[in-house]
């Protein structure tokens, strides 16, 4: 019997692993880069927990070395995506009804799973699939998708665990039901964690989904569905879709049991989301929740009183981490004229000594971003900056697609702060700087956050707390992380809970309670224990309303005078009836007496 009241404590965040030359874990993912490169695998989408292959198939290759298959996969048709929602369907009402901490408990298995067995074998296709050095891959693959799930049902016993009050003779409670229908999980290419948790956090609230899964990221997300099986998660729960994003998206987004959309991408695509959830919203059988974190031009805004080595630092780490392929990546910089010359030097120095690189080779920083695609539009804003009167080229400049599709980290310098490279999203390894007039610190304020549609992360770097705390009011709605003296990547479960505004999403903080409860639909019971037996309220009386009274006396009084009118008008009606009848009487009797006497008189 499941009688217990349980609360997951919460928890520490999964520690990251140095991989330092000598170490235990450098050798091992060395033996798991190895075994994946030396063999081409086989991905199948899964539906209701069978293998399911189709006629037409893919191939994905190595982001650092772009002639390298890494893995062939079965593209899905219109057929196996309603298979996959019939699927989910059938598997809603049981997982749904699964204790809670019996469905936390799978997520936990999953955790202590990645944490340890799987660890290697999930960065290592994190790094080859997804072009991450063993750092990236480790803070992402490993530690931020074992945090999500430990932490997720962490937030969850705070969830189910806040209940109404109940007064003398009730008794209330809420029940946190999972949504109506099923989950569409639509994951990125960037965050191997987060394509998890964009599928899992639904699931530990009792729903079930469909999973579309980034082509350029299906290896390892192939081996999570893995994963979630030996964990014991039950047969479609989760349904993997590889293939076409479009015609799953349609035939997912026409389905009367959508209840839900768990999304990051692009603005573009989601915005497309949100149309075709409009177009059908009068055929589903409930408002389906649309929970997305998408585009992002994120800002390093530099007052003067600022350190220029730790504003450096940022720039680098900041732009250049990840090919700047991370959602949070900062692609545009506000510097101070005198502290301009400064951090050029510094950046300078940082940016010679960087090493672009394939994965494999552990002393390169930067590696290739995702695809040609990418590295096409990537040099696109390369060149436009090289021809444009508004922008030079500072540092990097250059990309080759011939192995690899590398592209050098860059610096751009615009001339007006309106330059196309620091409005729009690029998404790879290039921030443009925009050099101010010092006593232009509040106006130029106001530019960058009037600048961008987009409200994802920013940096504020300041040692004068004045100025800093006026940074912070001037741009509040400019980012939905803002981070003072830091740069603006690496937010951490349970320490900053992400997420983003404007045309950046719908801000619902992933890795917080925020995310997890708009997978809830909840229902609100209340049971009374002596219930009423009368229509009756003791307000229905008017025994002390003045208003009332006075009008009622006054009733009274007219209806008295109305009797006693009528009673009035009756006594002198009966007297004149009397007197009439006595006048009769007497006038009888007269008359009686008058023929009386005649009568005698004739005798």
């Amino acid at each position: 019997m499941n009688n217990i009241l349980f609360s997951f404590p919460k928890p520490a965040n999964e520690p990251v692993l140095g991989y330092a030359p000598g170490s235990p874990e450098r050798t091992k993912i060395r033996e798991a880069l190895d075994m994946l490169y030396n063999e081409v695998t086989e991905i199948p989408a899964i539906i209701g927990g069978k293998e399911v292959r189709t006629k037409d198939f893919g191939t994905i290759v190595m982001p650092t070395e772009n002639h390298h298959v890494l893995a062939k996969y079965y593209k899905v048709t219109e057929k196996e995506v309603k298979m996959a929602i019939d699927a989910a369907m059938k598997a809603h009402e049981e997982w749904a009804n699964t204790p809670w901490i019996e469905r936390a408990s799978v997520m936990q298995k999953i955790a202590t799973l990645i944490s340890g067995k799987y660890r290697w074998l999930i960065n290592a296709a994190t790094m080859l699939g997804q072009g991450k050095t063993t750092m990236q891959a480790e803070i992402d693959s490993a530690c931020e998708l074992v945090d999500f799930l430990r932490y997720n049902a962490f937030y969850a016993s705070q969830i189910y665990s806040d209940q109404p009050c109940s007064d003398k003779g009730t008794l209330n409670y809420v029940t946190y039901r999972p949504l109506e229908g099923f989950v569409f999980a639509i994951t990125p290419f960037n965050f191997t964690s987060i394509a998890s948790n964009l599928c899992l956090s639904p699931v530990l609230m009792g729903n079930t989904c469909i999973w579309k899964p980034s082509t350029t990221a299906m290896l390892s997300n192939f081996i999570l569905m893995k994963i979630y099986k030996e964990a014991g998660l039950p047969d479609g729960v989760v349904n993997f879709l590889p293939g076409s994003g479009a015609l799953i998206g349609k035939v997912a987004f026409a389905d009367k049991n959508l209840a839900g959309v768990h999304f990051t991408g692009g603005t573009k695509t989601f915005n497309g989301f949100w149309k075709s959830i409009g177009d059908n919203v009068a055929n589903y059988r409930t408002y389906p929740k649309i929970v997305g974190e998408t585009g992002g031009k994120d800002f390093i805004f530099v007052h003067n009183s600022a350190n220029a080595d730790q504003v450096a630092t940022a720039i680098v780490r900041g732009a250049f981490e990840y090919q700047g392929q991370k959602c949070s990546a900062a692609s545009r910089a506000y510097v101070p004229k005198s502290l301009w010359p400064k951090v050029k030097e510094l950046v300078g120095k940082m940016m010679a000594e960087i090493k672009v690189g394939d994965v494999r080779d552990f002393s390169a920083f930067v590696n290739a971003v995702i695809d040609e695609a990418s590295f096409d539009n990537c040099m696109s804003y390369i060149e436009h900056a090289k021809k444009s009167k508004d922008a030079e080229i500072v540092f990097g400049g250059t990309g080759d697609k011939s192995e690899g599709w590398f592209v050098q980290p860059t610096v751009i310098l615009a001339k007006k702060p309106d330059y196309k490279s620091m409005c729009e999203e690029i998404f790879g390894p290039i921030i443009t700087i925009y050099v101010y007039d010092d006593k232009d610190y509040e106006k130029t304020l106001h530019l960058c956050d009037e600048t961008s549609p987009y409200a994802l992360t920013g940096a504020i770097f300041a040692n004068d707390r004045k100025a800093l705390h006026k940074g912070a009011e001037i741009l509040k709605y400019a980012a939905g992380n803002i981070y003072y003296n830091d740069k603006p990547t690496g937010a951490v479960v349970g320490q900053q809970p992400f997420g983003g505004a404007r045309a950046s999403g719908t801000n619902d903080k992933a890795g917080s309670y925020l995310n997890l409860i708009r997978w809830t639909s909840p229902q609100a019971i209340k049971e009374t224990f002596d219930p009423a037996s009368n229509y009756s309220y003791p307000f229905v009386s008017n025994l002390d309303n003045p208003y009332v009274v006075k009008k009622a006396v006054k009733k009274t009084v007219e209806k008295t005078e109305k009797v006693v009118k009528t009673s009035a008008a009756k006594a002198e009606e009966g007297i004149a009836k009397a007197k009439a009848t006595v006048k009769k009487v007497a006038s009888n009797a007269k008359t009686a007496l008058k023929t009386g006497t005649k009568t005698k008189t004739k005798k």
